[in-house]
């Protein structure tokens, strides 16, 4: 394993874009007041709010974006930080576990489109039905630094294309990191061949988030997709 430093910006992160979606709690309220209420019930078993209360026994509040300048609450893309590292699958991913999550992004749009139809399509083959449009947001942010790069062991199985392999393999290799106080990690993409990616395990290496472009993933009665832009 190599060490690469980097100075890069505009990496890319997709998520869900569910914000341009009236909000759920909205259409079960009257008033505004009704829906402050009904959110503050919402808030208890929110996984990004609990943490950012130091109740997660895996995220230390002091770690989050928010608390880092107190004054920079309402900055953009806090809560975006602060929820990658909240939130995860119960399998965890490639280079997290379900207990903490991490950011993960990519330097080409190609390549974060790949990544995030990968887990969108066996999300869709479990019932076995391709019929799909789903949105997704860019996430664009900055990264300075020297970080450790796996691009040089394409054979190693944490970048197995099998979740059972790669996943644990991964894992395992990012909690060594972690213990040696490695920030991320850069690798090879598995799902876009010539792809670039980059994982962060400390929510203070990610630098100047902003919002990009908006994409929808169309499935029309197969696996393959289109890729339409908003």
């Amino acid at each position: 394993m190599r060490r690469t430093t980097i100075c890069d910006r505009g990496l890319i992160r997709l998520i869900p874009a569910t914000y341009h979606k009236p909000p759920t709690l909205r259409a079960l309220v009257d008033t505004e007041e009704e829906l402050e209420v009904l959110a503050k019930i919402e808030s208890l078993t929110s996984l990004r709010q609990l943490a950012e209360k130091g109740q997660n026994m895996h995220v230390d509040k002091r770690e989050l974006a928010w608390q880092r300048r107190n004054s920079d609450l309402k900055i953009y893309g806090h809560s975006h930080i602060n929820a990658a590292f909240t939130y995860t699958r119960i399998t965890g991913n490639r280079f997290n576990s379900s207990a903490r999550g991490a950011w993960y992004c990519a330097w080409d749009m190609r390549t974060a489109v790949e990544e995030v139809a990968y887990h969108k399509i066996r999300e869709l083959s479990y019932v076995g039905i391709y019929d799909e449009k789903a949105r997704y947001v860019e996430l664009l942010a900055d990264f300075i630094g020297d970080f450790p790069d796996i691009s040089d062991e394409p054979e190693h199985p944490c970048l197995s294309a099998d979740p059972a392999v790669g996943y644990p393999e991964g894992q395992k290799l990012a909690l060594e990191l972690q213990q040696k106080g490695e920030r991320g990690l850069i690798y090879p993409s598995v799902r876009n061949p010539g792809g670039q990616c980059l994982v962060i395990f400390d929510p203070s290496a990610i630098q100047n988030v902003r919002p990009g472009a908006k994409w929808d993933l169309v499935w029309s009665g197969s696996p393959e997709f289109s890729l339409e832009s908003i």
